[in-house]
């Protein structure tokens, strides 16, 4: 008996959040666009396929070889779902294949969390993916950007560009990003958490 396997051969969906445009370009709440560019770099690729309101690439991830849809939302921060979930539609991806890369206020600048599912944590990105795409179960990778400090607004916080040490520290932070959505897809959550979390 033969099996018919989906015509993408699409068995993930990795989406980096972040706002598109050169004005957001290496602020806190772009942490995913800069994993994305680390990935890039490093499987020889680009996520330049204009498709689902997203840049997209197609790219096999590990020794396993999983094909994963990377995709950059182009809709800005707080309507991410609406490029997820017709991503997901497309390919028939269920949500705990999709891994969602995100910044988080929570952490230490460079600190990773990685985790199977959870609530949004006041991140409007995560919100409207919990909305737009069936519920929290999807994976997570946060990338942790520092808390506002006392007199800043979490908004202009989050807008606001890394500078000198914490420039140097979430380069480094999203080079482990990315590894860990490898890790992820090829050997498990157990191990990725074992390897890259609050590293």
């Amino acid at each position: 008996m033969f099996f018919r396997r989906k015509p993408s051969g699409v068995n993930w969906i990795v989406v980096f959040l972040g706002n598109p445009g050169p004005k957001y370009a290496g602020t806190r709440h772009n942490a995913g666009f800069m994993t994305a560019e680390c990935l890039e770099k490093r499987k020889g690729i680009r996520i330049d396929r204009v498709k689902f309101k997203a840049l997209t690439a197609l790219c096999p991830m590990g020794e396993s070889g999983e094909n994963a849809l990377l995709l950059k939302p182009q809709t800005y921060m707080n309507l991410s779902g609406d490029a997820v979930r017709p991503a997901m539609d497309f390919y028939k991806v269920p949500l705990d294949h999709v891994i969602v890369v995100s910044d988080d206020i929570s952490m230490e600048i460079g600190k990773l969390r990685i985790r199977t599912s959870g609530s949004a944590g006041g991140h409007n990105g995560l919100k409207d993916i919990i909305a737009k795409c069936g519920g929290e179960g999807f994976p997570r990778i946060k990338i942790g950007v520092g808390q506002p400090p006392d007199n800043r607004e979490t908004v202009d916080w989050v807008l606001s560009v890394f500078r000198n040490q914490d420039a140097e520290t979430m380069k480094d932070a999203c080079e482990r990003a990315s590894l860990a959505v490898e890790a992820y897809i090829d050997e498990g959550p157990q191990r990725a958490m074992n390897k890259y979390s609050m590293k």
